[in-house]
């Protein structure tokens, strides 16, 4: 696939994911069964799968100096693609349920996914950027999709312009990166600064905080968090799972390759902001879950705690570090789609049973229901033996290793502090009265959903070697 000096093969898997998109797009004029474009959507993302892993051979393939097929990349288009199945099966009957069966929701789903994928594979700053758009714009799209709720509107329109701010401050921070080095590409910005030495004066760290300001909107950290609970309260529950992985995997997969790659030379310049970033992120988020009753809220607080947690791993700037960040990812995505599909599975139409009190007596009404919501609070709380614990004992241990112990023994202390309001659902379904009787009915793939997610859980969990291994493999053109 190398034609006139443009080798594909190294965007080979987006573009399966974009022509996909594509394909449904003109499908669902065709059609008035939407679930055909849902599996449609899932032919599309097990191929850009087989792809990813056909081309993970070591050989790196470059679409010129914008996007690169290395291991990195690769083991990222694992995540969002694990993102994307989870993302489209719990989707399928919950659009019939409220409504809003459309089949530009899944065209859209796949474009946000293939942004995410560009955003992994982007060896140029221009080509960061691109990607971003393409996911933004589509989540924008997706968080307003349910037209008859205006809390889902109020979603849409907040995430829009704080989204755009965001956007602007990471167009500025590049513009000044150019201008104190001449260049928007990694490689090229890795040769200025080792050859010359020099920082170019304050362009170069004015330019640099800009980004990490875009970024840090972009992934949720304190302070710019503010759109994230509404947001995810006010968005379809589908789209919230998604995006509470998706885009902060995305996010946090360009910052390390820009942040490792790009700039280690001046890593004790970022490291330390993002210290404190990460510190307000931790204690913030756990924090505000704490008082939180609705439950998708709560998972919003959550999910901005556990960037905190992530962000540990890119300060460590080591290899055990970003090995457990994209081992964290993974686990995560399981952990947070599978809860998000649990939330869906309790909800009916016109009632999305939001609230802590419908999870009371879950466990007798729907016991393999309840036992798999149990297992993603327990892993999103880091109980061992589950997927949850490692992911924060490989980040934690990386700290501890690069010389930042404190910033280790806040996140540990975080994490036990978190384990209040996971559990406190758990207590609900386990031993409280049921204030409803209802019992919820599972349509297939929801229940395949919430068993994949399960599984995947229990399996990093019980088998973490493996993927570790993969995962430092796959994070050496980093370092």
């Amino acid at each position: 696939m190398n034609i006139t000096g443009l080798n594909f093969t190294a965007i080979a898997p987006q573009i399966i994911i974009v022509i996909t998109a594509l394909v449904v797009l003109l499908a669902e004029l065709f059609t008035s069964r939407k679930s055909i474009l849902a599996y449609l959507s899932l032919l599309g993302i097990i191929v850009a799968a087989v792809v990813s892993w056909y081309i993970w051979d070591g050989t790196d393939p470059m679409f010129q100096t914008m996007a690169v097929a290395d291991g990195y990349s690769l083991f990222l288009n694992l995540i969002f693609l694990v993102t994307a199945v989870l993302s489209v099966l719990i989707s399928i009957n919950y659009l019939v349920r409220e409504g809003m069966n459309y089949g530009e929701y899944y065209a859209l789903l796949l474009l946000a996914t293939g942004g995410m994928m560009l955003m992994g594979s982007a060896t140029d700053l221009m080509t960061v950027f691109l990607a971003l758009e393409i996911l933004s714009i589509s989540l924008y799209v997706l968080a307003g999709f349910n037209r008859a709720d205006l809390k889902s509107g109020e979603s849409a329109l907040k995430y829009f312009l704080l989204g755009a701010f965001a956007s602007g401050f990471l167009l500025y921070g590049i513009a000044l990166i150019y201008g104190a080095t001449g260049t928007t590409n990694l490689a090229a910005i890795v040769d200025f600064l080792t050859g010359t030495g020099t920082t170019s004066g304050p362009y170069l760290f004015i330019g640099l905080g800009l980004l990490l300001v875009g970024f840090s909107f972009k992934i949720a950290l304190v302070p710019f968090h503010m759109w994230t609970p509404d947001v995810y309260e006010g968005a379809p529950t589908s789209v919230t799972a998604f995006m509470s992985v998706g885009a902060k995997a995305a996010g946090f997969a360009a910052l390390g390759r820009l942040l490792l790659y790009a700039f280690p030379t001046l890593l004790w310049d970022w490291a330390w902001a993002l210290a404190a970033l990460s510190i307000l992120t931790m204690t913030l988020g756990n924090l505000a879950a704490i008082a939180q009753t609705n439950i998708k809220r709560m998972l919003a607080y959550s999910s901005i705690a556990h960037a905190g947690y992530i962000l540990i791993g890119i300060i460590a700037a080591n290899e055990s570090g970003m090995a457990g960040v994209l081992f964290y990812l993974l686990a995560y995505a399981f952990m947070n789609v599978g809860a998000f599909a649990v939330v869906i599975a309790v909800g009916r139409e016109g009632e999305p049973n939001l609230e802590l009190s419908d999870y009371a007596g879950l466990g007798s009404r729907q016991p393999l229901l309840a036992a798999a919501m149990a297992v993603f609070m327990f892993s999103l709380a880091g109980v061992p033996p589950l997927a949850g614990f490692f992911g924060k004992f490989y980040i934690f241990s990386a700290a501890v290793q690069a010389g930042f112990v404190g910033l280790a023994i806040i996140g540990v202390l975080n994490s036990v502090v978190s384990a209040f309001f996971y559990l406190r659902v758990i207590v609900h379904m386990y031993m409280r009265e049921p204030v409803v009787e209802a019992r919820p009915v599972l349509a297939p793939p929801l229940a395949l959903a919430i068993a994949l997610a399960t599984l995947g859980t229990i399996v990093l969990g019980l088998l973490p070697t493996p993927l570790l291994t993969l995962a430092k493999q796959s994070i050496a053109i980093l370092f």
